[in-house]
């Protein structure tokens, strides 16, 4: 699910979009800054925040990258969508997901 969001990380905040979400964590695109994996940055979702961190990095272009981030404290609803078909049996497991896309890069 496409959704905007800010991420900041010491001072600097980048625009950017979600690409895909859990409640664990999210794959956003659109960046155009500088990041480095086990950075934590802030992501702002509307009025609410929270910090991730980020798992692994992937260069699209020459000036785009989309990162893998890990949600440091789990808060309820932090991305204002219901994931709760996530829940179910056909569940993605995002970490194996991220550790597959690690082991590219």
């Amino acid at each position: 699910m496409v959704l905007p969001v800010k991420l900041s990380l010491s001072g600097t905040t980048y625009l950017a979009h979600t690409c895909d979400l859990t409640h664990r964590g999210a794959r956003v695109g659109g960046l155009r800054g500088a990041l480095k994996a086990g950075e934590t940055v802030c992501v702002q979702r509307g009025s609410k925040k929270a910090n991730f961190k980020v798992i692994w990095i992937q260069e699209l272009g020459s000036e785009e990258i989309q990162v893998g981030l890990q949600a440091l404290d789990i808060q309820t609803n932090f991305w204002g969508v219901d994931l709760s078909a996530q829940e179910g049996d056909g569940k993605i497991d995002v970490d194996a997901i991220m550790a597959l896309v690690e082991k590219k890069s």
